[in-house]
């Protein structure tokens, strides 16, 4: 039986709230995310780990893997009788890396504004797709913007309010990631683990994986194993110092303690570089806009000035500023 309590409540309100994220966008995974808030196997189950292992997008994608198709809750009762020492082998292996490029399109706008040519670091990069911001191209309803590469993917977001809609892509003269875990995308097992992340009912982000990866693999962007705090420091003097350098991320601040974000915040803004954070609001109190959509993302510059709320996934942008 599940550890009784706080504990116990605290996993069903984060499944819960994961539910509440994926409605509208995964049916599948938001009636699973509520059935295994509340089923006492899972909860069992899901008790034996440590917090941070306890993701729902993580027990799925795990799930995924070993299944090789998405999760109901009777394949995970499946799992959990005769495979749980395998579903947790890959969760204590594993980490929720989703590595969706059109999140590049809610980060464009704001990339565009500023004086070229930039370098690029992204922490928490995962495979470095979203490193690859300028080889994309883009259509904001009808607004075209041709990346560099013409391959890559064309990623399609919805501009709401004043966006100021580049004409083309930056300059980009550097770019590097960070991550604990990075991935590889030469690598099938761990292109196989980002194809696991996505959830069933989007349409469109397999294509669009696969296609963003084609384009990395033709150049491989660099994401270097470290941690934000210890590490960046070190990767941000390798940036050419005549151009202007970028840090940014995208759903990372809140796998990190809260004492350690503002750390990192003091880091940052120590780095003298332009801070570009794309999180949910909570994550960053001081981003918080006057105006709050439901299931958005604060695009915030300096950890101090929300520009714009964007879609999770990318496919929509509200600039606030």
């Amino acid at each position: 039986m599940p550890k009784s309590g706080p504990e116990t409540a605290a996993i069903t309100a984060r499944y819960r709230a994961f539910a509440a994220e994926a409605r509208g966008r995964s049916p599948q995974y938001e009636e699973l995310a509520l059935a295994a808030g509340r089923d006492q196997q899972v909860l069992a189950f899901l008790a034996t780990l440590p917090p941070a292992k306890r993701q729902p997008n993580l027990l799925f994608a795990a799930a995924r893997c070993l299944l090789g198709e998405p999760a109901d809750l009777a394949a995970l009762h499946t799992l959990l009788t005769g495979r749980r020492d395998e579903l947790a082998g890959i969760m204590f292996q594993r980490r929720t890396q989703t590595n969706e490029p059109a999140r590049c399109a809610t980060l464009l706008p704001a990339l565009a504004l500023l004086p070229g040519p930039l370098a690029l670091i992204e922490v928490g990069a995962s495979a470095g797709l979203t490193l690859l911001v300028d080889r994309y191209s883009y259509d904001y309803a009808g607004h075209r913007v041709t990346g560099t590469d013409p391959r890559a993917p064309v990623l399609t977001c919805e501009p709401r309010g004043p966006v100021p809609l580049p004409g083309r892509v930056p300059d980009v003269v550097w770019r590097a990631g960070l991550d604990l875990n990075p991935l590889d995308v030469t690598s099938a097992n761990d292109v196989r683990w980002l194809e696991c992340l996505l959830w069933p009912g989007e349409s469109g982000r397999q294509e669009r994986l696969t296609a963003a990866i084609d384009a990395a693999r033709r150049d491989p962007p660099r994401v270097h194993r470290g941690d934000l705090l210890t590490d960046l420091p070190g990767l941000a003097s390798q940036a050419p110092p005549d151009a202007t350098l970028v840090i940014y991320h995208s759903a990372v601040l809140a796998y990190v303690a809260p004492g350690q974000r503002g750390e990192f915040a003091e880091l940052v803004r120590a780095l003298g570089a332009v801070w570009l954070s794309n999180e949910a609001p909570a994550v960053l109190p001081g981003t918080a806009a006057d105006r709050e959509e439901e299931g958005h993302f604060t695009l915030a510059e300096n950890g101090t000035r929300a520009i714009a709320h964007t879609d999770p996934h990318g496919t929509w942008l509200r600039w606030l500023s």
